[in-house]
């Protein structure tokens, strides 16, 4: 007998999808996006959409393109995700006490 594939609860695939994202680094800065800061939602939507609404350091940032896209990526090979919106916004504008106590302590910031 073949078994049932087992589709993970919201909770699991957000916490998987969570690991996904802090694999995605800015090539400027040795710190995830999501210890910067600069994500500021994750929704599952039912049959396992995920929807990310982010942000970058600026408005200019040189990896406007890139990092969005590997979030993406990234999000995509997580087992059981169906499909990935990843939206940027710059309101509110990005500021460094978005970023988590490690990321301030591994930029000196502490």
């Amino acid at each position: 007998m073949a078994e049932e594939e087992k589709i993970p609860s919201t909770d699991v695939l957000r916490d998987r999808v969570l690991e996904a994202i802090k694999m995605v680094y800015d090539p400027e800065i040795p710190v995830d996006v999501y210890e910067l800061g600069l994500i500021y939602e994750i929704n599952i939507y039912p049959v396992n959409n995920v929807y990310v609404l982010m942000t970058l350091t600026s408005p200019s940032c040189p990896s406007a393109e890139q990092i969005p896209g590997e979030i993406e990526q990234r999000i995509k090979e997580v087992e059981g995700v169906n499909d990935v919106t990843v939206e940027l916004t710059f309101d509110p504008p990005y500021t460094q006490e978005m970023m988590s106590e490690a990321a301030k302590l591994e930029l000196g910031f502490l």
